[in-house]
């Protein structure tokens, strides 16, 4: 929440792009863009959040890793705006929750200064440049062309921009820090400590006020439940100076995954008696111990990691951030069981933690995906020697309020990882901002970051799919006494509703049947005998939760790949083999495959084994292949089944197959590999403890006759950031969803709403999001929509295929 007068700046930007673009021509840079008077009326009209690069096209000759978008270029914005005379004597800041890359901001053609790392949050004074009760325009320049990425990075202000007012004296920026050193039933000890700045030409005393009241879910506060003795500091001309102070809360309402309560602190600073400003403090209670023995504890009671690592794109919006659909990511994810989100592998957006705070998440927070050497030319390693400790301290500063914050993570499989020193020297810098929660980092050197020493800095070891030597490190004297936990696992790729029977991959897709994987990984079942086997783990995060734009594994030629197999000699040329073969080919995909849901947001066959897992007392049971195979009658069709329940009975058009049981530890799915498709129905009869536990049946469908069309809302606000997913359905005339369909969809709007995006989940399409067009991929696709700016009223969405019923759902705009 931070400083009260915080005014959203997304509105009304002018932009235009230079060097590189979108088709691989190239366009000049003219000079002195950033000046007051330039000629910008040819300047493209738009509001932020805004990733240039989304729009496409998507062209095969540019690298799957980054998505085939031209996501490299020079991006010029600018906006005019005027400060009332009211203002004259207050001081004013931009704060930007992210812009890729290498910003560099103006006001009135005079240099602000700059922030280069893409991910990270930032504030700019704009208060020496200001013209009180005169037209102001601010100039941003991003380079995105001296960026290189692993993954899709997106490009543009592609987050949002605040416009802060205060007075000289004024609480810093992200100058809250709230812990709870002791916590019971009884009681919680709150200790606030208040950093303010003082930008007047004379020294001041300032008064500071705090009181505690109780958040509801939609961030308003309640019941008064506490407040800190009033305290007085001095603070020098033109200096800061920080006060502590603390509190007790009677019988604390903790944050948990369960109940994620919070509360806020609301500070007042005043001067002579006047109140100069007021600054909001979300924070929760909770208590956090992690230990080698005997896992992780959350306010005492022992709660295993099921996590998901997710890159920071959403889908078919590309970068720009969006709640609704950032909502609606972690809402199908909870629904799978996850209970923990990683950060992979850069500092998120705002808006995640604020999610992950409500919705009761738990944050694996990351700062780097390389320190000093880098993966890639111009990545982080660039910026490292002179950035990396004032991007490690904005994140910390930033994010160290959360409650849903539990580790902070200082890399990714970095090439540095043996680096005793380098390791030490991060760690101390997050420990020196923060030392209420452990500091980790990523291995796909385990083995060598242990042996080395590194390991020996941190308080948790992440350990990226790799754990044969676990046992080792259990007595090793050094670890033995250190939690570890997978903070990458799995790997399986697959592509929603393809199944494959005599090879895992076939025209650039994948089959569903979560038995694929890269030669580091391995299936969730081989996942959770890990966890089994060692049930000291902390849990695992699983590479990924969500389908991602780029780094298409195993269509992909990235190099960055063979860094998995640095140790492996043979692994490592048999894997540079098929990225050469892959070059010459020029795979198509531009998209991830390791989802467990697909880049339209829809669940693959994996989700339900993780569910089955990952929530054991949920009654479900799911049944895959499809039943359409009309070309192989009388051929062995394998059936697997995935349920919560300990044993399964499979029926074939009413006649038994027989009875599977679990073994627990083992069998994460029942498997009936030799069952002969014939059309009809197949059905499942699932059980726990003896009783029948779900049931489940696919059937054979009839011809593809309609289109049928959902909304995950049906109710929107009409200030074009609220986003609707309508899922379309290709369907027979029972109503059953005809799995082998792709008709080409055309999608309309009749009344006060508009299209946004619309996708399928197929990673080898390269039709445009913005497309009102687009084919279904095994019989579904989504269309996003948003209702027009200010309207009010309903409107209809409507989808049309030649020879299929039209389907139609309303919304309303309020």
């Amino acid at each position: 929440m931070g400083a009260v007068d915080t005014q959203l700046f997304d509105d009304n930007w002018l932009f235009s792009r230079f060097g590189l673009q979108a088709d691989g021509t190239s366009v000049p840079e003219p000079g002195n863009l950033q000046n007051t008077e330039i000629d910008d009326s040819s300047w493209k009209k738009l509001d932020l959040p805004h990733d240039w690069a989304i729009e496409g096209p998507f062209r095969i000759e540019l690298t799957g890793e980054t998505g085939k978008l031209p996501f490299k270029g020079i991006g010029w914005y600018r906006k005019y705006f005027t400060i009332p005379d009211g203002d004259a004597g207050k001081q004013f800041f931009l704060d930007f929750d992210g812009a890729m890359a290498y910003a560099q901001i103006w006001l009135n053609g005079q240099y602000v200064g700059t922030w280069p790392y893409g991910y990270n949050s930032f504030r700019m004074d704009l208060t020496p440049f200001v013209k009180i009760g005169q037209k102001n325009v601010v100039a941003v320049r991003l380079d995105t062309e001296k960026w290189d990425s692993r993954w899709y990075p997106g490009a543009g202000i592609y987050r949002h921009v605040w416009m802060i007012k205060t007075n000289p004296v004024h609480v810093a920026h992200w100058g809250t820090y709230i812990t709870t050193p002791v916590v019971s039933d009884k009681s919680a000890t709150i200790k606030m400590a208040v950093t303010i700045d003082n930008q007047e030409e004379s020294s001041v005393v300032a008064t500071v006020n705090t009181q505690i009241f109780e958040l509801d879910g939609n961030n308003k506060p309640g019941m008064k439940v506490a407040s800190f003795n009033q305290s007085q500091v001095k603070i020098d001309a033109k200096g800061n100076a920080t006060t502590a102070t603390v509190t007790t809360i009677k019988s604390p309402k903790r944050w948990d995954l369960i109940s994620p309560n919070r509360y806020l602190a609301k500070t007042t600073i005043s001067v002579d008696g006047k109140v100069v400003d007021t600054y909001n403090t979300p924070f929760g209670i909770r208590t956090l111990e992690f230990t080698a023995r005997n896992g992780f504890l959350l306010n005492g009671r022992r709660v295993e990691i099921k996590g998901t690592c997710n890159h920071h794109d959403l889908g078919a919006l590309g970068t720009a951030i969006n709640t609704s659909a950032l909502r609606r990511q972690l809402t199908i994810l909870k629904d799978m069981g996850c209970n923990s989100l990683r950060t992979s592998h850069n500092p998120p957006a705002p808006e995640l933690l604020e999610l992950a705070d409500q919705m009761g998440f738990l944050v694996w927070d990351e700062a780097f995906d390389c320190w000093k050497n880098g993966k890639k030319k111009n990545d982080y390693n660039k910026l490292y020697d002179d950035w990396h400790e004032k991007d490690l301290k904005a994140l910390i500063h930033r994010d160290r309020n959360h409650p849903s914050v539990f580790i902070w993570s200082i890399g990714n499989e970095v090439i540095d990882q043996r680096d005793v020193e380098m390791t030490k020297h991060l760690a101390d810098i997050v420990r020196g901002e923060d030392p209420t929660r452990p500091v980790s980092n990523g291995y796909n050197d385990p083995d060598g970051g242990r042996e080395s020493g590194a390991v020996v800095a941190l308080d948790i070891m992440g350990v990226n799919y790799f754990f044969n030597q676990q046992p080792k490190w259990d007595i090793d004297p050094r670890y033995a006494n250190k939690p570890t936990i997978g903070s990458e696992t799995s790997s399986c790729v697959s592509s929603r509703g393809e199944y494959f029977f005599d090879t895992e991959y076939k025209n650039w897709q994948i089959t569903s049947y979560d038995s694929a994987k890269p030669g580091w990984g391995c299936t969730p079942d081989d996942q959770f005998r890990t966890n089994a086997t060692f049930p000291h783990l902390l849990g695992e995060y699983v590479w990924t939760g969500f389908d991602y734009l780029g780094e298409p594994t195993p269509y992909n030629s990235d190099e960055t790949n063979l860094l998995n197999f640095r140790n492996d000699p043979s692994k490592r040329a048999e894997l540079e083999k098929k990225m050469n073969e892959l070059r010459k080919n020029k795979a198509p995909s531009r998209s991830s495959y390791f989802g467990i849901v697909d880049l339209a947001g829809f669940p693959k066959d994996r989700f339900y084994l993780y569910q089955s897992h990952w929530r054991p007392d949920l009654p479900m049971v799911h049944i895959l292949p499809h039943w359409n195979w009309v070309e192989r009658i009388g051929q062995i069709t394998p059936v697997h089944v995935y349920t919560s329940g300990d044993e399964a009975e499979l029926f074939l058009n009413g006649k038994s197959l027989g009875r599977k049981v679990k073994q627990a530890g083992r069998d994460f799915r029942l498997v009936w590999d030799s069952v002969k498709y014939e059309p009809g129905i197949v059905k499942v009869v699932a059980y726990k403890n003896g009783k029948q536990w779900a049931t489940n049946e696919v059937r054979t469908t009839g011809t593809a006759v309609k289109l049928y069309l959902t909304a995950d809302r049906n109710t929107i606000s009409s200030n074009e950031a609220d986003l609707a997913y309508i899922t379309v359905k290709v369907q027979d005339a029972s109503g059953l969803t005809v799995p082998r369909t792709h008709p080409l969809i055309k999608f309309k709007v009749e009344g006060p709403g508009e299209i946004v995006a619309t996708d399928n989940g197929d990673a080898t399409s390269f039709v445009p999001f913005q497309s009102h067009e687009r084919e279904a991929f095994n019989g579904m696709a989504v269309v996003i929509v948003k209702a027009k700016k200010g309207s009010k009223g309903t409107f209809k969405v409507i989808a049309s295929s030649d020879g299929l019923d039209d389907g139609i759902v309303m919304l309303r705009a309020k």
